[in-house]
């Protein structure tokens, strides 16, 4: 196995790749495609995957329902229940949702389902902000509670729900919901915009108990430079925007806020070694 080498997961339809490849060179990782017509088998050397965004085999019958029944995906759960990092980004979320690697435990507990907004519906794209919760999230843990984290949202299918009452509860009481959306001050938020799809508990981001395998909507590799920072983003990322440019700086060497999330994987990589 190599530990820095990351296999990019990519279905047909799944069209992310290169943003996933520039985000993992941009932590110090190196990352692979791995195209669903290699042999299970193979997936051994890596040691960590990302499923990255796109519309999975056209999204028929439920976005992520059709790759989460790959033969891959079984050999993928044997490997984070090894403990290897899995990083699901939106399509790549509901790919682990519908194949049960998240929120674990081998079963569909969770659904992600069509958006839930006033007045419209179907797909939606913004830029929101993601509050991290405690949780033992190997993407997250080196983020303080509380920090905000805003990301573009672009999806159909966003909202995180189950069928029974206590699932969503449960999760964030046991550490597994590490991202909520939130407001450009800090606060959960409630309604739309805010909150994009009508998310349970406004949760952004579900992971397995363990930690390792995380399910996230917002695309954290569209936000990797400070220059792709939206402008109507407010708060300490604007800031940080601006005392760039006021002084000179390259907005494209500088970290955006989306690349938090691969330096994370990085750190935790070069842990394991």
């Amino acid at each position: 196995m190599s530990t820095h080498v990351v296999a990019v997961m990519q279905f047909p339809g799944v069209n992310c790749e290169a943003e996933t490849l520039r985000a993992l060179a941009r932590a110090g990782l190196e990352g692979e495609v791995f195209r669903w017509t290699r042999p299970a088998s193979e997936l051994g050397r890596y040691g960590a995957f990302v499923l990255p965004g796109g519309f999975s085999y056209q999204d028929r019958v439920r976005a992520g329902a059709l790759a989460a029944r790959d033969p891959l995906l079984g050999a993928l759960a044997e490997l984070a229940d090894e403990g290897r990092p899995v990083l699901g980004i939106c399509n790549g979320a509901q790919v682990l949702v519908e194949a049960g690697l998240v929120p674990g435990r081998g079963k569909v507990e969770l659904a992600l389902a069509r958006n839930r907004m006033p007045r419209r519906s179907g797909y939606y794209s913004r830029w929101v902000y993601c509050r991290v919760e405690p949780s033992p999230c190997v993407f997250t843990r080196a983020l303080p509670p509380g920090t905000l984290v805003p990301l573009p949202v672009a999806h159909g299918e966003g909202r995180f729900t189950a069928s029974s009452r206590t699932a969503m509860p449960r999760l964030l009481a046991a550490g597994q919901v590490p991202l909520r959306y939130a407001s450009a001050a800090g606060e959960l938020a409630e309604e739309f915009p805010a909150l994009p799809n009508g998310a349970e508990l406004s949760a952004a981001g579900v992971c397995n108990a363990a930690g390792n395998v995380l399910a996230m909507m917002p695309h954290p590799e569209r936000a990797l430079e400070l220059g792709a920072l939206a402008r109507g983003v407010a708060g300490a990322w604007s800031e940080r925007r601006l005392a760039c440019v006021q002084g000179g700086g390259d907005l494209a060497r500088e970290d955006g806020p989306g690349a938090v999330f691969f330096r994370g994987l990085a750190a935790h990589l070069m842990e394991a070694v």
